[in-house]
């Protein structure tokens, strides 16, 4: 109804109708220096606004990575049917790629299917994944810039990370800027957690919201429900009324 309605404005002038596809929806990351391709990871995001996966979409409230169903096999059943394929077939269009591929995939019955590809990280998925990198990530961006992936191996944690996402009430809708945020650094105090900045500025002493999505709080534990108790009591020490975020990020891995 939105589209023709007139909410999306130029945009929803025209419908787009598509195969509906049934399944857990998996954000899959390459690493690519034009001709060879490494895996970097996986994780599972939450795009609607509010609990229980309700409300509209938004740039996404919270992820886990890896994701659970991305095991070695369907790995390399992704590298081989989709990634390996796609930068094989830019090389051979003269238009090599280099750089972090994005993969948005559901998982089916039958299979990955590729939904949508970005030449970007994600966010909020960065935040889960890049905590969980062994290796130095210079120099494994400047093999990627060069060539020579394949020669060049990366090491990953085997803890994993779930980020929850600190959002400005009404977002994604319109909302209010300019809230003071306090005991940041009370949550990043706390052994395994780390909070990133997102729509904030700094005021004198204060930090003030600047954006819709404002912070995102990542817990770094040895088990998915130990990554998530940590991340929450993050969330728990910082002092932010006109905050929201949701309080079941991880549910669909947990459950």
């Amino acid at each position: 109804d939105a589209c023709f309605d007139g909410s999306f404005g130029d945009a929803g002038a025209e419908v787009v109708i598509e195969e509906c596809l049934i399944g857990d929806e998996v954000s899959f990351f390459a690493l690519v220096d034009g001709q060879d391709a490494l895996p970097f990871s996986s994780a599972q995001d939450h795009k609607r606004a509010f609990d229980g996966d309700i409300g509209p979409n938004t740039g996404g409230m919270g992820a886990y990575s890896p994701a659970p169903m991305m095991t070695e096999k369907m790995t390399e059943t992704v590298m081989s049917e989709i990634i390996r394929p796609v930068v094989e077939a830019m090389k051979d269009d003269g238009r090599p790629f280099k750089g972090i591929l994005f993969a948005g995939l559901m998982m089916t019955k039958s299979g990955p299917k590729v939904i949508e590809f970005n030449a970007r990280f994600g966010d909020p998925e960065t935040q889960a994944i890049l905590p969980r990198l062994r290796s130095d990530f210079l120099p494994a961006l400047v093999v990627a810039a060069e060539g020579g992936l394949k020669h060049f191996d990366l090491r990953w944690k085997t803890e994993s990370c779930l980020t929850v996402v600190m959002a400005a009430k009404g977002y994604p809708g319109s909302y209010e800027k300019g809230s003071v945020i306090r005991n940041i650094e009370a949550a990043n105090a706390i052994k395994g957690v780390t909070v990133f900045h997102a729509g904030t500025v700094q005021a004198d002493d204060d930090v003030l919201s600047a954006g819709g999505r404002v912070l995102a709080v990542t817990g770094e534990g040895q088990e998915l429900k130990d990554a998530r108790e940590l991340a929450y009591s993050g969330i728990e020490a910082i002092d932010w009324p006109e905050g929201f975020w949701r309080s079941d990020i991880g549910h669909r891995a947990l459950k």
